[in-house]
């Protein structure tokens, strides 16, 4: 066996212990060390980064889970900061649930997940507060804030609320990192959320547009009334930085 043959057939061990014998010649007492250290990391990675998720499951179920995860997903970064994400990627993708999984899994899981990834996030460098009028400013949602739904009320799941059924109306978040460099969470609504997802999908737009792309949405209104609502709405997003515009040029 060449030498990368023997690195494949030492990680295939390392991640399924089970269905691959470990390369020849190799100490199982040395092996063992490998195994509890690599898997042991990834476990602590995943418990500390969804903590609530974990509280659902028995130790064993957990372990099983975040096995699965190991054996089976193949993460494209090399980097220990992404693999909650790499997390998220194969709940999404790959994960086939069990009957131990919550219904709400995925999303409880992406709701715990945002929180790390608006703490690491960089900041646009280019982005700069609102200090002028809001109508004659680019609009720009912060590359350091997420506009959210969800179907389940995912903040007030705890191993003594898990609710069965999703929701009948989705439950709207704005999740971003204050100036203070800390993460805030913030209940929206569904007009909220179309004004930023606006925002978000059209960067640099300007207020009129926004009303006018809102207004085909919300016809009951007049543009009086989405003009004065939206005003001050996106003021109180621009006092909290999300709502941000960017240096031109």
């Amino acid at each position: 066996m060449n030498f990368i043959d023997t690195q494949h057939a030492f990680m295939a061990h390392i991640r399924e212990p089970q269905l691959h014998p470990k390369p020849n010649g190799i100490e199982d007492r040395r092996m063992a060390i490998y195994r509890d250290l690599f898997f042991n990391n990834i476990n602590g990675f995943i418990s500390s980064g969804f903590p609530v998720l974990k509280t659902l499951y028995s130790d064993d179920d957990w372990l099983q889970l975040v096995r699965c995860f190991f054996a089976e997903h193949d993460c494209q970064s090399p980097y220990f900061l992404d693999i909650a994400g790499e997390f998220i990627h194969y709940l999404s993708s790959d994960y086939k649930m069990l009957e131990s999984d919550p219904a709400f899994m995925l999303e409880l899981a992406h709701y715990e997940w945002i929180e790390l990834d608006v703490s690491i996030t960089q900041l646009d460098i280019m982005e700069r507060i609102i200090t002028t009028q809001l109508s004659n400013t680019p609009l720009y949602l912060s590359s350091c804030a997420r506009n959210l739904s969800y179907q389940y009320p995912v903040q007030h799941i705890t191993s003594e609320f898990q609710p069965s059924e999703p929701s009948q109306q989705p439950h709207y978040f704005v999740v971003y990192r204050d100036t203070e460099d800390e993460v805030q969470f913030i209940a929206t609504n569904a007009m909220t959320a179309l004004l930023l997802s606006i925002i978000e999908s059209t960067s640099g737009i300007y207020l009129a547009t926004v009303i006018e792309q809102v207004a085909q949405h919300a016809p009951q209104f007049t543009e009086e009334q989405l003009l004065q609502g939206a005003t001050q709405t996106l003021t109180a997003m621009v006092e909290r930085g999300v709502i941000v515009t960017k240096n031109q040029g």
